[in-house]
């Protein structure tokens, strides 16, 4: 299989003795167009005879003495030179701006995607996939702008997104935010964090109803005025299986070693009783305290009253197991379904008394009636991740369904799924199976990462290779130092041939020789650095591209957003100052990084 040819050519640039002569050569110009033209108004405003047609002939008559130059001459003069010095100092100004916007990396987009190299992901291109696709109010998800041309640039609402973002790179600003307030339809975000909701809650209010899923109390939230039922979800043996792989996933550390009997055993367990307590319509709390019997006979029971015989006598191979055995494979699904312990989570999911008058949460009726969703959860002992991915798969499921359902089979309306800190919150294991699927079906997901690795931890080597792959749009924010990593990634923004001249003296007689050389347009080390506010933006068939990020303070939104952080955020003056702060030292580590000057 041959390897594709990301090759460019080193574009030409000027020397400093082509510089000099050009600002010779407009010197004399401008000089010479100057004593034309001041002779010429001065006689006519002094009326004296007309002066020669010929500039030259002009220029060495005044400098002879031949051909008059009255007092007008002298104030024509003086005007163009003013107006040229007024250019002059306007146009000298237009540089340093865009010099003090250029990074240490921007000559590498000389090199990289643009133009007709990116025109699929244009604002024209993208518009025209959403008529297409009947989408209206947005164009697409908004991704960035390129470096030198400034052409804005969208994901279609077909295309599913994956993002590798450092700690404190901006993702939030750049990526998460412009994207949640730009969506057309439904919304669903995943965070550990409560600025996502403060920035983007009332904006999307506007847009429909908005729920905030909070069992962790990240941003204080209290379910006072409604609740999901975890089993509702639970329709068949199939389906509590899937719920019981997020409790299992969910619930181990990245990394942890499994146990080949009991985790499978134990994950088999616990959704047969899951099904059990759906069937018998249960509080989900009820499963944990049929883990904490292994002798209690109830949910196999159940199963076998509701007909689901082979399911009950799974559950039955470890209720008849030996003593130890049993405890094993118990005590196990115990760690898994640990989080139902905690009261703050258990008030989330399920009723808070017979009469409970609270609205349920239902994944159908949310995303055919367009609004947000936020869940939030903190990673780390006792963390509801589990019921964060079980929330997230039950609308992106309802999505599907709804999608299969509707004229051309997808949604009239996309839905855009922000999954940030998807490793820590969400740890979906089936997520890179599914997601080339969701985007013919109008359910765009933007995966949010911290670094490779991350993915990795809940996918594996295949798996993260899978999502990566699956993505039509991956962007690069910085900030990443796995080696492996950004050498895939320079690889893959390809490389440049330069022009090497060498001069050489032999005998009295000067010769210069060229020669190409292979160079990558960014290495790893360009990538470990990647200075804040720019991005690398790797879009199927486009080449790669070098952006530079747009953080919702530049947007049309600002004013919104701002407004929303003051009205939610606790500590709204701090935020918003401090996203002020990370705008001006974004623009100002850029002046401080002028482009390298080239050989």
């Amino acid at each position: 299989m041959s390897t594709p040819n990301n090759r460019r050519s080193q574009p030409g640039h000027l020397t400093t003795e082509t510089i000099a002569m050009f600002v010779l050569i407009g010197v004399v110009v401008v000089a010479l167009g100057t004593v034309y033209l001041a002779v010429k108004v001065g006689h006519q405003l002094a009326g004296l005879p007309p002066a020669p047609a010929d500039p030259w002939e002009v220029l060495f008559g005044v400098f002879k003495g031949t051909v008059a130059w009255p007092t007008a001459s002298t104030v024509v003069a003086s005007g163009i030179l003013v107006i040229a010095l007024v250019l002059v100092a306007l146009g000298w100004r237009l540089i340093a701006r865009r010099q003090a916007r250029s990074s240490r990396v921007d000559p590498a987009a000389r090199y990289m995607g643009r133009g007709r190299d990116v025109e699929s992901l244009t604002h024209k291109a993208a518009a025209a996939t959403a008529q297409r696709l009947g989408v209206h109010g947005s164009p697409g998800v908004p991704i960035g702008r390129t470096v030198g041309t400034s052409t804005a640039l969208y994901g279609s609402w077909e295309d599913m997104h994956i993002d590798v973002w450092g700690p404190r790179t901006g993702k939030t600003t750049a990526r998460a935010v412009p994207a949640i307030l730009d969506a057309p339809g439904a919304v669903l975000i995943t965070s550990n964090k409560r600025d996502v909701l403060d920035a983007t809650r009332d904006p999307r209010a506007t847009a429909g109803p908005v729920w905030v899923f909070d069992p962790q109390s990240v941003a204080r939230e209290e379910p006072t005025q409604w609740w999901w039922n975890p089993l509702s979800y639970v329709t068949d043996e199939v389906r509590a299986a899937k719920m019981a792989e997020h409790f299992a996933s969910g619930s181990r550390d990245p990394g942890a070693r499994t146990d080949a009997f009991f985790d499978p055993s134990a994950q088999d367990l616990l959704a047969g009783l899951l099904l059990a307590a759906a069937l018998d319509e249960r509080p989900i709390t009820d499963v944990y305290r049929w883990l904490t019997r292994p002798t209690d006979k109830e949910p196999l029971g159940i199963l076998q009253a509701s007909g689901y015989d082979l399911t009950a006598d799974q559950v039955a191979g470890v209720l008849f197991a030996p003593e130890k055995q049993r405890g094993g494979v118990y005590g196990t699904a115990q760690q898994m379904a640990s989080c139902l312990t905690n009261r703050q989570v258990a008030r989330w999911v399920m009723p808070a008394s017979a009469g409970d008058r609270r609205a349920q949460f239902d994944p159908v009726t949310f995303v055919r009636d367009g609004g947000t969703l936020y869940s939030l959860s903190k990673e780390g002992r006792g963390t509801a991740g589990p019921l964060v991915t079980a929330l997230t798969v039950a609308v992106v499921e309802a999505a599907e369904a709804l999608a299969a359902a509707s004229p051309g089979g997808r949604l009239a309306r996309p839905m855009l799924g922000v999954l940030d800190e998807a490793a820590n919150v969400c740890r979906w294991r089936e997520l890179p199976n599914l997601y080339s699927h969701y985007g013919s079906r109008g359910i765009v997901l933007m995966t949010i990462l911290q670094s490779w690795s991350q993915g990795v931890d809940v996918w594996g080597e295949s798996g993260m290779r899978k999502l990566w792959s699956a993505s039509n749009v991956a962007v690069y924010g910085g900030g990443v130092k796995e080696k492996e990593f950004l050498e895939m990634l320079s690889a893959l923004i390809g490389d440049y041939d330069k022009k090497v001249s060498s001069i050489s003296t032999s005998r009295g007689q000067r010769s210069v020789s060229e020669q190409l050389t292979r160079e990558r347009i960014l290495d790893v080390a360009d990538l470990q650095a990647l200075p804040k506010g720019r991005a690398v933006v790797l879009a199927s068939g486009n080449r790669p591209t070098l952006i530079e990020t747009q953080p919702w303070m530049t947007g049309p939104h600002a004013e919104a957003v701002k407004a929303s952080i003051a009205a939610h955020d606790p500590s709204a003056v701090a935020t918003i100052g401090q996203a002020e702060r990370e705008l001006a030292a974004v623009q100002q580590s850029l002046a401080a990084c002028p482009p390298p000057v080239q050989s």
